[in-house]
């Protein structure tokens, strides 16, 4: 296992509009992931979770790949390790970080890279990219989500295909199966990615953070639970609002209500 922490493997670039990119950067070996990157990447979105500077995470990668998943060269070090410590696990800190992840797909997304971008709340990719679950090719047990998530965002039947297949799951289709929000050009990769980013800081950040939260936690339940869910968070929220809020509240919306809205 690598002991040096993997600093130039992993580029985080907080700026200052609020929007952080992090990016996979190990291109030779097409983003593949040691154990030494993924406990950097968890401890990262652990952290920009507690910023409060940070307002949206973007998640990329360098060169033709977005992430080929896990390093095999080390795949006894990163299979044989705890899968339940949660601390360095970086799908669970994704799943736990508050604030929306976009995940900016520049190429291959295979394996734990797949389910890395799964982790993320809203997929641009560029053409040609291609996503692909290879778990029943080499052997490889699913401890991501892999097994579970896909099927509840494309589908069961397609997801089956796709995971008992090992076959290429292209960007263009993934976008027509509901999995990927926009297909652009590459070098129109961040630009979209930040668009999308910047439309989220211009909304009310608290209320952004309650309403991924009250969407991805209610994906863990059935519909009634679910909608039981949302009511019992708008009343505690507005429960806990004070008259100087509300009035607040009802002066900013008579001030937009008069500007047009730009389309996505």
């Amino acid at each position: 296992m690598e002991h040096h922490q993997p600093t130039n493997l992993i580029l985080i670039n907080n700026e200052p509009t609020g929007i952080t990119i992090i990016t996979i950067n190990r291109p030779k070996s097409l983003n593949s992931l040691t154990r030494a990157m993924m406990e950097y990447l968890a401890l990262a979105f652990k952290n920009l979770d507690k910023d409060n500077n940070v307002k949206v995470i973007i998640l990329t990668g360098t060169g033709r790949s977005f992430s080929s998943g896990v390093d095999l060269t080390s795949a006894e070090d990163v299979f044989k390790g705890d899968v339940k410590d949660m601390e360095k696990d970086l799908v669970y800190q994704m799943e736990k970080c508050r604030k929306p992840i976009i995940a900016a797909i520049n190429g291959f997304a295979i394996t734990a890279g797949f389910e890395i971008a799964l982790a993320c709340d809203i997929l641009v990719a560029v053409k040609g990219a291609n996503f692909m679950d290879t778990h029943a090719r080499f052997g490889i047990f699913p401890s991501w989500g892999l097994s579970q998530k896909l099927s509840r965002i494309i589908g069961v039947n397609k997801a089956r295909e796709v995971s008992l297949t090992a076959m290429p799951l292209t960007a263009e289709k993934a976008e027509k199966w509901g999995l990927v929000n926009h297909v652009v050009q590459d070098n129109e990769l961040l630009k979209k990615s930040r668009e999308i980013a910047e439309a989220i800081i211009r909304n009310n950040q608290d209320l952004v953070l309650r309403y991924k939260s009250v969407i991805n936690d209610g994906l863990q339940l059935d519909l009634g639970h679910a909608l039981a869910l949302e009511k019992d968070r708008a009343h505690n929220y507005y429960a806990g609002m004070t008259k100087e809020q509300f009035e607040k509240m009802q002066k900013f919306i008579a001030g937009r209500s008069n500007k047009p809205s730009s389309k996505m």
